[in-house]
């Protein structure tokens, strides 16, 4: 586990972990990580799909940066929180669905090294980039025990939007979504 100086834990959500952390945190702030963008590039066969009609779900992929929010976490809770975090975050056996990497977040006029979910490519989950109508194909007719795979697009863009992050790629798929 890396802290910083002080013995804090930072964290960068780009999803879900942005509007629902689950863990105790001392500071939420606006950040960027740079060299990750968040995409529709995982299948889902439970949450948001089926095995016979997989959905998708987001992860961070390789190339370009995505803006999120980057949370400090105090020391007596570091080490109790990367755990939930790994049990949360990566799911999948034998082979995990995202891999834990520390990377510098730009956050105001400095950079902290945070924990980062990032999309393992090697997942057989592991969608790649798919053309955005084809993405829109399979959110517009997939469902899984967690609900449409349209409320989960439609959701995160809501709170994209109310955390004041817009993210123009969502809400170019969403009207490919609903133009059908």
């Amino acid at each position: 586990m890396k802290t910083d100086a002080n013995g804090d834990l930072w964290v960068f959500g780009y999803g879900s972990l942005m509007w629902n952390p689950g863990f105790p945190f001392i500071t939420a702030a606006p950040a960027r990580l740079r060299g990750y963008h968040r995409a529709f590039c995982l299948y889902s066969e439970h949450y948001r799909g089926t095995p016979e009609r997989r959905g998708l779900v987001l992860g961070l992929d390789r190339g370009g940066s995505c803006h999120g929010r980057v949370f400090r976490v105090g020391p007596a809770a570091a080490e109790t929180t990367l755990t939930y975090l790994i049990e949360r975050e990566m799911f999948g056996h034998p082979v995990e669905v995202y891999r834990l990497k520390w990377l510098p977040v730009a956050l105001d006029e400095r950079s902290v090294t945070a924990a980062c979910f990032v999309v393992n490519r090697d997942h057989p989950h592991y969608a790649g980039k798919l053309r955005p109508e084809r993405i829109a194909e399979i959110v517009r007719g997939a469902m899984g025990k967690s609900g449409t795979n349209r409320d989960y697009l439609a959701n995160t863009i809501a709170h994209l939007d109310e955390l004041g992050i817009r993210d123009p790629r969502l809400h170019r798929l969403a009207k490919l979504v609903t133009e059908r």
